[in-house]
């Protein structure tokens, strides 16, 4: 499980991320140590040494890579902790972004069922199914059931109408997490742009073998076998591809910084990304695929058995034939359709990012507002009343700060990644006899906290100090949660709700705007909202919230000397007290798009590309054929055509294309667009403004490409024209 702890005693106090594991799992993981040794089964036992395992990460910014850090002793949560070993460098376990490892002691008869904080691994055996482990498990939870008591607050009846039941998922799924779909659709992005480039690169080969079928034919006709002269197209396709492939090894070497600076922080092991023998390997086998792929094309049309008889049948002709252009415009069309696909993309991923933007977060001017963490471990602080009045006076003093407009506290600000759920009975509903309600997101508040977020009050009142010290029993709760259960948020005013069967009933006293916890491409979270400290919750007499998150509004937020005052006005109130986490607003708000910003930037540069390769293909093609027809344009043109009717010819002939191409390409993006459903938010996959303003800019484009060399084909001078013929 993860949690934060404080480390006291070196320099500066800090509060760091720290995973706790039982001493199995870096062995299942055959993760083995820097230096030193992992956790022993005597490091989970309670009253054994105490112990802790530095990241690789922690270990180089804190003691600078010093192998002499072994034995020596932190003050981890008032507690001395002997450094006994330092992970690898690629160790990363899930999303945890610890700084360092302490060992998970397990009391047995502290053990209850309905604690779900903590996850499990487990090396499945050869041959074992995951249906097989699920089953496994599935007994294993109908024992522990009946060896382990409920949850403060809950009946055996409840915990077995609960229907616990179990979840083995490979663990991949948890490593790359909702990211492996925008990896998907970027590798399928990739690919697109790859064959465009391919259509591309195919259709200049085909005109320049064109060029030479009168060559070819002379050389077949002297004896040399169509597979020679295959080899030797496919060897210079083959060349091509390689040299480009080689040139785009130097690109992404050189893009990969970009990368780094444009990708979400969450996307996992961002910093291995390089460029490695695989990574290598990789590229050389794709431009060799990608040089026979588009190779293969002159090959089939100009290396064919029996090339000499073309000699015989050369000659020259007022136009091309259906035959010589045919391929060409296939290509063409092939690039318009991948390049509308990728365009339709890139729209509704514009569409989303516009959506999300005008979803209301629950909170205003997020990028004037500071948030940072303190914690007060129960070693150093064992009077909950007297972790509510330290944390209260630190408040006091950041509020005193020049620029301070408000400020508050809580356990987590919206958007944080911190959450705690537990379910909600209210007084006023009926529910069947043992059945548990669905779980909710509860939040421990501060008098001041709506204020200073910008979160509107919708009604009743806030929280008071009178009753935070005072302990009444009293909850606020969000306004989604208050139309769901009592129809309106002037409904919930005076209603009565308890988190289990056994608490005391807990008066609503006001309603909050709803906030967005989960990202604003989620629905907005139902919160319950209770005071910063608790009395008679779960079982405990009295609860203060030791890990606290201060939130400080102010213009001066982002300023050097703004975040120096506000830490000496923590250590004001509490000398030494690790100051963690130290964001604002904003970068929590940016956090939850950046999935979407990231695969946005990605796909519109994709779809750049395959635009501009696309618009240069068919330029080529049409100027290509400009110049074969040149002959056929003078003779025109000496008959009375004027140049309009000239520019008329291929423009039509480029719109011909370009409408087969979009016909195409929408019917790909219908059934491709599909899967990126579940990174759309606000827009359909078959959104009809997105297709409509994509094909009206590709039809433009195309239309623009193929104007020009075919306005330059209505400047030809009939005379020089049949003179060079």
């Amino acid at each position: 499980r993860n949690d934060s702890v404080a480390i006291t005693g070196l320099a500066e106090p800090e509060q760091v991320r720290a995973l706790f594991l039982t001493d199995g799992v870096l062995p299942l993981l055959r993760v083995k140590p820097h230096i030193g040794r992992t956790f022993t089964r005597q490091d989970d036992r309670a009253g054994s040494p105490e112990t802790v395992i530095l990241t690789h990460g922690y270990w180089q910014r804190r003691f600078g890579g010093d192998p002499t850090v072994l034995g020596r002793r932190l003050i981890i949560d008032s507690k001395a902790r002997q450094v006994i070993g330092v992970l690898p460098q690629r160790f990363h376990l899930l999303d945890s972004r610890a700084e360092v490892v302490l060992p998970l002691q397990f009391d047995r008869a502290k053990a209850f069922i309905g604690g779900f904080s903590s996850r499990a691994v487990a090396r499945l055996k050869p041959g074992v199914s995951l249906q097989q482990a699920n089953a496994d498990e599935a007994r294993m939870i109908s024992l522990l059931t009946s060896k382990f008591p409920p949850a403060p607050g809950l009946t055996n009846k409840m915990v077995e109408d609960a229907r616990l039941g179990p979840l083995v998922r490979p663990f991949k799924q948890d490593a790359v997490g909702d990211i492996g779909r925008v990896l998907w659709v970027l590798m399928g992005t990739v690919c697109m742009v790859l064959l465009v480039a391919c259509a591309n690169v195919a259709n200049l080969l085909l005109i320049r073998a064109e060029g030479r079928q009168h060559e070819l034919s002379i050389r077949a006709a002297l004896g040399a076998g169509w597979r020679q002269i295959a080899g030797e197209l496919l060897s210079e396709s083959v060349t091509i591809a390689i040299s480009g492939g080689l040139l785009g090894l130097a690109l992404a070497y050189a893009c990969i910084r970009v990368l780094r600076a444009v990708a979400p922080a969450h996307l996992p092991r961002l910093d291995e990304i390089t460029i490695d023998p695989a990574v290598l390997l990789f590229t050389i086998a794709v431009s060799l695929l990608a040089g026979i792929l588009f190779g293969l094309i002159p090959v089939f049309k100009y290396a064919r058995p029996h090339l000499g008889t073309s000699l015989r049948e050369s000659g020259r002709s007022l136009s091309e034939g259906r035959e010589r252009h045919r391929a060409r415009g296939i290509l063409v069309v092939a690039q318009v359709a991948l390049a509308l696909v990728l365009l339709i993309s890139s729209g509704l991923m514009i569409r989303t990012a516009q959506a999300m933007k005008s979803v209301q977060p629950g909170f205003e001017r997020p990028q004037e507002v500071l948030t940072l963490r303190v914690t007060l471990p129960s070693s150093q602080v064992p009077d909950d009343m007297k972790v509510l009045r330290i944390h209260h006076a630190i408040l006091q003093k950041l509020q005193g700060v020049a620029g301070v407009e408000s400020a508050s506290m809580m356990n987590s600000v919206t958007m944080d990644g911190y959450s705690n759920n537990d379910p909600i009975f209210a007084e006023d509903h009926t529910y069947a006899e043992n059945t548990i309600p669905p779980v909710r997101r509860f939040r421990f508040v501060a008098p001041g906290s709506f204020q200073t977020l910008g979160t509107p009050l919708i009604a009743g009142r806030d929280f008071t100090w009178s009753d935070i010290y005072e302990g009444r029993p009293y909850v606020m709760v969000s306004q989604n949660l208050a139309k769901e259960l009592w129809g309106s948020a002037a409904g919930a005013i005076g209603k009565r709700v308890h988190e289990n069967p056994k608490a005391p009933w807990r008066e609503v006293i006001g309603v909050s705007g709803d906030q967005y916890d989960d990202g604003v491409d989620e629905k907005p979270t139902a919160t319950v909202l209770l005071p910063f400290l608790i009395k008679n919750f779960w079982g405990e007499p009295i609860i203060a919230q030791r890990n606290a998150a201060f939130a400080i509004r102010s213009p001066r937020t982002g300023s050097a000397s703004f975040l120096n005052e506000v830490r000496q006005a923590v250590w004001a109130a509490m000398p030494d007290a690790p100051i963690a986490e130290v964001h604002t607003l904003q970068e929590f708000y940016e956090r939850s798009m950046a999935r979407t910003q990231f695969t946005l930037v990605m796909l519109t540069i994709a779809a750049g590309m395959a635009l501009l390769l696309g618009v240069i293909g068919i330029y080529g093609v049409i100027g290509y054929s400009v110049s074969q027809r040149r002959r056929e344009i003078g003779i025109r043109m000496a008959l009375g055509a004027a140049s309009r009717e000239v520019t008329t010819l291929f423009v039509r002939h480029v719109l011909q294309l370009a409408v087969i191409g979009l016909g195409c390409g929408v019917i790909v993006a219908f059934l491709l667009t599909r899967w990126m459903s579940s990174l759309l938010f606000g827009v359909s996959p078959l959104d009809p403004l997105t297709y409509a303003s994509v094909c009206l800019l590709l039809a433009a484009a195309a239309l623009l490409a193929g104007y020009i060399p075919a306005r330059r084909a209505a400047t030809v001078d009939p005379t020089e024209a049949l003179r060079a013929e």
